[in-house]
């Protein structure tokens, strides 16, 4: 087949996916008219244990379990060298992660930051992520809420 013939027979298949992951990436109907935060329910009940012997050993670490990322943000056992928030951000319920260097949570997908207590310190989203209890004893750190 020849190259010209070739690559028209290609158009119509690629402008379809195109337009496909078009509107994939669009914002859909669940974003309110604001366009500042969806409907981001953050997880309840939550319950659950970690061994500290075996999990977040260093300052930095984190979990992500029952919807929740728990991070060790200093080296003692305490539980304020802890901090566990909502793992879906509230714009649109992108899963945060943990910056370090900026000892803050950022979204990945468009941008928002958030204190280790979960206060929106950069939008787009508007509401603050939920914060759990976190308690340790002995070796055992526990993260109700």
């Amino acid at each position: 087949m020849e190259r010209r013939k070739f690559i028209g027979s290609l158009t119509g298949p690629v402008l379809t996916a195109c337009a496909v992951c078009m509107g994939a990436c669009s914002k859909g109907s669940s974003s309110p008219s604001s366009g500042n935060t969806a409907t981001v329910t953050p997880p309840a009940g939550v319950n659950f244990t970690i061994d500290l012997r075996s999990s977040l050993l260093s300052v930095g670490s984190s979990v992500v379990q029952s919807g929740v990322i728990v991070v060790r943000l200093a080296a003692s056992d305490d539980p304020g060298s802890f901090t566990a928030v909502q793992v879906s951000c509230t714009h649109e319920g992108t899963s945060i992660n943990f910056n370090q260097a900026g000892n803050n949570f950022v979204c990945p997908n468009h941008g928002s930051t958030f204190t280790t207590n979960g206060a929106v310190t950069n939008g787009p989203a508007a509401s603050a992520l939920k914060k759990f209890t976190v308690t340790v004893s002995g070796n055992i750190l526990t993260v109700t809420g």
